[in-house]
């Protein structure tokens, strides 16, 4: 208190100034509408940039939350898609197929023969193993082990993924492996010569195995050569993803695939 008071008696010289002013001020506001209203216009520019600012931040922080929300909605709308009926009476009464769940990349590998990435979905979150894995690009990968909290995808980057698709032009299905040379351009395979290729011709899923829908895209062609035996296509297809800088990704489920693997282990 003492060193109040000594700063005042200090420097009283100037806070005489500052009081007289303040005074002064305040008389020709109050006597001149011009001076108000600008000063009104001041006080309400200051605090609308601080209610700006304010907001901002809360929106920052708020971000994580809004692509969660955007994530389920995209997952909403994707499962829409994947599950159109043709308009027919019996389509009309099946049941969905499909359905998404978004999900983040923990880890992603694309530089070894054999590449994995880590999801933050599990067992807990009714992930199952052999549940396909796309971006809204294209194709990920297969799950192939799950844990409680977090599943690994096999790669379309992994020479032992085998994925089956198709060409979108001719309806012509093959089998999309991957040499370990690019980790943007995969190898579609068991095509036959006969089939007319062009490049740039588009390549998506065929929709005949239970772990992805039809026409889910993949690529382009990129170029196109003749095997050993000269019957059969190896294409080169440039993906749509970029598979080195996956973050968000949607985990397929198809709610009809224990049906499917009974169906099929009965026909062995």
């Amino acid at each position: 208190m003492q060193q109040l008071f000594n700063f005042f008696i200090k420097n009283k010289t100037f806070v005489l100034f500052l009081l007289l002013f303040s005074i002064a001020i305040s008389l020709t506001i109050q006597s001149h509408e011009f001076h108000r209203s600008k000063l009104l216009n001041s006080s309400n520019y200051v605090i609308a940039s601080i209610y700006g600012a304010s907001n901002s931040v809360r929106q920052y922080f708020n971000l994580e939350k809004e692509n969660q929300l955007l994530l389920e909605e995209n997952s909403r709308l994707k499962s829409e898609r994947f599950n159109q009926k043709k308009n027919s009476p019996v389509d009309s009464i099946l049941e969905q197929t499909y359905s998404l769940n978004p999900a983040l990349v923990y880890k992603n590998s694309y530089t070894k023969p054999t590449n994995y990435l880590t999801l933050n979905k599990g067992l807990r979150d009714s992930v199952k193993e052999d549940y396909g894995v796309i971006t809204s690009k294209g194709i990920v990968g297969v799950i192939d082990k799950i844990s409680t909290k977090y599943s690994r995808v096999l790669s379309i980057l992994n020479t032992s993924s085998k994925i089956n698709v198709k060409l979108k032009k001719t309806n012509h299905f093959g089998t999309l492996t991957w040499d370990a040379k690019a980790a943007d351009v995969v190898q579609l395979k068991d095509i036959q010569d006969l089939v007319k290729l062009e490049l740039g011709d588009s390549v998506i899923t065929s929709g005949f195995s239970s772990t992805f829908p039809a026409n889910i895209p993949v690529g382009t062609v990129l170029s196109f050569r003749l095997n050993d035996t000269k019957d059969l296509y190896i294409i080169d297809v440039k993906l749509f993803n970029d598979m080195t800088s996956l973050n968000h990704v949607y985990i397929i489920k198809n709610t009809d695939i224990n049906e499917l693997e009974t169906l099929n282990e009965s026909d062995e």
